[in-house]
């Protein structure tokens, strides 16, 4: 008999968070689960939606619930829906610790059977006694919150006061490949590539990376993606000279193409959960360079599987893009070794098994709760 999970985001952009949700939908489907896709409909996530429907995955558009009295009484219609479909799984997919709150509400009164929440990313966030009591309603009926790093697993602890016990890492992952671009996405001008994907955000860390292109005179940087600091970072990038060598592409759908024909990737976040864009170039046999930071640091193994240096050290960041491009040895070392990391740690199969592993858990705890009646 199939069995349903719901997943539920209301993300309103697409990132890390939502490219690893297409991954898991699409192992649970070939291992014979049905995915269903809930979310609240909004322009940014376009490229999830499609995702889902090329994977012929259902989907369920449904209102937002924001915060306040007006999220909270679409709330009951929400749970009553919810509980005339009866899934299995309720898979809450959540970008920062207090995301799809109403959402686990609901499905916490429509008693479905396994209720599940992944916390891709903690941010810093004022906290008060409210917030306390919402979570710890809201975490006393959730069956298992699965964390991306251990070091999400340490914040929600420490900070939100999660208990231990209903927290199980297990890391995100890429689907591993070994195509190659026919064509160049980039365009070349002799100088080799300095390649980053990720959200125009102030996480990201961009402006320090334009700082240090500014060092290494001798690269050509491309940042694939956007955001609300585009304009910004074109203006600074103007500021230091560097305009000629900058490329602002824009969100891409080809980031393995890019990947395929940069130089280095580098990622200068300020913070993470675990990002997948390192994942992904690891996984495409390239040199990475990323900022010494919780999450990041259990993916990139510091002189290793790639070279980590400080947040927000400019100086540091163009030290290490250089010794990477003029170093081709050092260059292919942390490549293959980064490359064999993804296979061995990080790969589609082995998340997609320990969340299979976290649903049939919960169900057979719930199944012989509901005997004892």
């Amino acid at each position: 008999m199939t069995r349903t999970v719901v997943h539920f985001t209301d993300s309103n952009g697409f990132g890390g968070a939502e490219q690893a949700l297409l991954i898991l939908m699409a192992g649970l489907k070939r291992e014979g689960w049905r995915p269903v896709l809930m979310y609240h409909a909004s322009p940014g996530i376009a490229p999830l939606i499609a995702g889902a429907a090329q994977l012929d995955v259902e989907l369920w558009p449904v209102p937002r619930m924001p915060d306040g009295l007006r999220g909270a009484r679409r709330v009951w219609p929400f749970s009553r829906e919810l509980r005339a479909r009866g899934p299995d799984v309720f898979h809450a997919h959540l970008t920062w610790p207090l995301a799809c709150k109403f959402g686990l509400v609901g499905a916490l009164l429509a008693r479905v059977p396994a209720i599940v929440g992944t916390v891709q990313l903690y941010v810093e966030f004022p906290l008060d006694a409210s917030i306390f009591v919402q979570q710890r309603l809201i975490v006393a009926g959730v069956g298992r919150y699965v964390a991306v790093s251990h070091e999400v697993a340490r914040r929600v602890i420490r900070k939100l006061r999660w208990p231990a016990q209903k927290i199980q890492v297990i890391h995100n992952c890429v689907s591993v490949t070994t195509e190659c671009a026919p064509h160049h996405p980039i365009e070349r001008t002799g100088r080799p590539i300095v390649l980053t994907v990720a959200r125009l955000d102030e996480q990201k860390g961009h402006r320090y990376l334009l700082e240090a292109a500014a060092q290494v005179p001798e690269a050509q940087f491309v940042l694939a993606g956007d955001g609300p600091l585009r304009a910004s970072l074109e203006a600074q990038a103007r500021s230091l000279g560097v305009e000629e060598r900058v490329k602002f592409l824009g969100y891409r759908s080809d980031v393995a193409d890019l990947l395929a024909h940069c130089d280095v990737f580098v990622l200068p976040s300020l913070y993470e959960g675990l990002p997948l864009s390192i994942l992904e170039a690891m996984s495409a046999g390239k040199p990475v360079i990323a900022t010494d930071i919780g999450g990041t640091d259990e993916a990139v193994i510091a002189g290793e599987t790639g070279l980590l240096v400080p947040s927000a050290n400019p100086a540091a960041l163009a030290v290490a893009i250089r010794s990477i491009l003029t170093d081709r040895p050092l260059a292919q070392r942390l490549a293959a070794a980064g490359r064999a990391r993804v296979e061995q740690e990080f790969s589609a199969a082995k998340m997609v098994q320990q969340v299979i592993a976290v649903y049939d858990e919960l169900l057979a705890k719930r199944k012989v709760a509901n005997g004892r009646h």
